[in-house]
């Protein structure tokens, strides 16, 4: 099987249709993104009309891909990745003005309160979203009604230990990594969202094997790890949760490193008691 038909799935049609040697140019991590971004808009509803954040987008291949499939306006934000060379990509595209590239940080947004529609995350949730205080922060950016939707790697069971088969390959970002059912207990019990999908991809770890044998061969420690794990522990989980109304979002604990802290104006009082 040649690569071209590597990158082809029929659980995957609209990630299918990409051209293979642009999908593996523009891979700015350890899986398909459009193909997680298909399983994604599966659980999702996503509408022209909409104005979508895509976090931590990498090369922005998803934000050009959520643009073109269903025609949104995309703001295509990452950390690790130039801004510059996703406007490149975007032009190349034909999607300029409609997919917006911006080098931000996930926990510094400049983004207006309810500025979106839907908030989108796929394969890059976990590097700062395991904080249990980020929802509260996240949530603040989307329309109450509105969607935050996430699809990436992930475990397919709480685990305490790593099991033997995996320590080989466990680097410590992966001590983030989380359950579908962690993710439904967690945005469920902060009464920020309610959760309408937490699941995880069925043989996720097959889709995880076809995408390094085509796009890293030669990566036979992760390779060897996930036949050998044969999806026991890790896949592919994704969560959709909708924002609730009059949910109290509380700002004193949100992760910006710059924010300042609104306090009463400075009264002057004696420093020292009287002798």
């Amino acid at each position: 099987m040649d690569t071209s038909e590597r990158l082809v799935s029929p659980r995957f049609p609209r990630a299918s249709k990409y051209h293979p040697e642009w999908v593996i140019a523009n891979a700015s991590g350890g899986a398909n993104a459009l193909q997680l971004a298909d399983w994604l808009s599966q659980a999702v509803e996503i509408r022209p009309e909409m104005r979508v954040l895509d976090l931590g987008c990498g090369k922005a291949s998803t934000s050009i891909f959520l643009a073109r499939e269903f025609g949104c306006q995309v703001y295509a934000c990452d950390l690790w990745f130039s801004a510059s060379d996703n406007q490149k990509r975007i032009i190349d595209a034909g999607l300029e003005g409609k997919v917006i590239p911006l080098h931000i940080d996930a926990r510094m947004l400049p983004f207006a309160a309810e500025f979106f529609d839907l908030i989108v995350c796929i394969d890059a949730y976990y590097y700062f979203g395991a904080d249990p205080l980020y929802l509260n922060y996240l949530a603040n950016f989307v329309k109450v009604g509105g969607r935050i939707a996430i699809a990436g790697a992930g475990l397919t069971r709480d685990v305490g230990a790593i099991p033997e088969h995996l320590r080989e390959w466990w680097t410590q970002d992966l001590w983030s990594l989380q359950s579908a059912e962690w993710m439904r207990r967690h945005w469920a019990k902060s009464g920020i969202v309610e959760v309408e999908a937490a699941d995880t991809m069925e043989d996720g770890h097959k889709v995880w094997l076809d995408w390094h044998r085509v796009v890293a061969p030669n990566n036979a420690v992760e390779i060897a790890a996930i036949e050998a794990d044969a999806g026991k522990t890790v896949g592919y989980v994704r969560a959709v949760g909708r924002r609730l109304p009059n949910v109290k979002l509380e700002e004193y604990c949100w992760p910006d490193p710059l924010r300042v802290m609104v306090a009463n104006s400075y009264e002057q009082k004696p420093l020292m008691r009287e002798t």
